[in-house]
């Protein structure tokens, strides 16, 4: 299923993550972002990337290569206050999720962007999360 999505910090992570021989861990994940029209990269998703792999600088630097890179399908795209506001009303809305900032903002992004697809390894959480002004659309998990 193409078109774009909004990637999460776990779904990087399994696309990004390589065996040894360097074929894909998660081949379903980088799938998920080959195929993508477009992947949206919050700025807080970055961030939070960069914690995971700080003993991974290299695979951190060629992922920041490829997301600023105008011939790929990344879009970086900042955290704007009204993001961080909806992020936190959606936590608040779906408070038994303990969903957080990070994941809150994806959705706000995903809700602004009229991206719906997330990539992310959160089948809990996001599953359960509806965005839109009646809060009534679902999010589509990917892979």
């Amino acid at each position: 299923m193409r078109g774009a999505l909004v990637a999460d910090t776990g779904g990087i992570l399994r696309a990004i993550a390589a065996a040894p021989d360097g074929t894909a861990m998660y081949p379903e994940f980088e799938a998920a972002l080959l195929d993508a029209t477009r992947v949206f990269v919050p700025a807080l998703v970055l961030a939070e990337v960069d914690y995971f792999l700080s003993s991974e600088r290299g695979v951190m630097r060629r992922l920041v290569d490829e997301i600023f890179d105008p011939a790929t399908t990344y879009e970086y795209i900042l955290t704007s206050a009204e993001d961080v506001a909806r992020g936190l009303a959606l936590e608040e809305r779906f408070a038994a999720l303990k969903i957080g900032l990070v994941d809150g903002v994806v959705a706000a992004v995903a809700e602004r962007m009229r991206a719906l697809r997330i990539l992310t390894t959160d089948r809990r959480d996001f599953g359960a999360l509806r965005v839109g002004a009646r809060f009534a659309k679902p999010l589509v998990l990917v892979p």
